[in-house]
C-alpha cells in the first residue's frame, strides 16, 4: 500500500498511510490518524452505530484524549468527502490548537490539501 504524498515529512506520510489503512481494513467511509505531542499515533475509522455516530477524525481525537494526550502535532483523514468538516476541524483545534495541520487525502492516499484548524 503506497501513499502518494511526495514532499511530505516522513512522520506526516506515516499518519496518512495509517489513516488509509484503517479505512481499507475496516471498510468504513473514512480513516483518520492523529499524532500527539510525544509522537504517539492514534488511528480510527468512522463509527456508525444506531446510538453513536462519529467521524474517523473525531474518533481518533477522542482516542488521543482518552489515552492522555495533551496536544496534537498533526492529523490526517482519508475520505471521499469534498472537504474536512467544521466539526472535525474543531475537534483537532480543541486539542491541538488553531495551527494544527489536517492532512486531507483521497482514498488512494493522494494529498488533496493541508487544512489549518484555526
Amino acid at each position: 500500500m503506497t501513499t502518494e504524498t511526495p514532499g511530505l515529512d516522513p512522520e506526516d506520510r506515516k499518519i496518512v498511510t495509517l489513516a488509509r489503512s484503517a479505512r481499507a481494513r475496516n471498510g468504513v467511509p473514512e480513516g483518520a490518524a492523529v499524532r500527539d505531542e510525544t509522537g504517539r499515533t492514534y488511528v480510527a475509522g468512522t463509527v456508525a452505530l444506531d446510538s453513536l455516530k462519529l467521524s474517523a477524525l473525531r474518533t481518533a481525537v477522542a482516542m488521543a484524549v482518552a489515552s492522555g494526550a495533551k496536544s496534537l502535532e498533526a492529523a490526517a483523514v482519508v475520505t471521499d468527502a469534498e472537504s474536512v468538516s467544521e466539526e472535525d476541524r474543531a475537534a483537532v483545534r480543541d486539542l491541538g490548537g488553531p495551527g494544527t495541520p489536517v492532512l486531507f487525502a483521497a482514498p488512494d492516499g493522494t494529498l488533496r490539501d493541508i487544512v489549518r484548524t484555526g
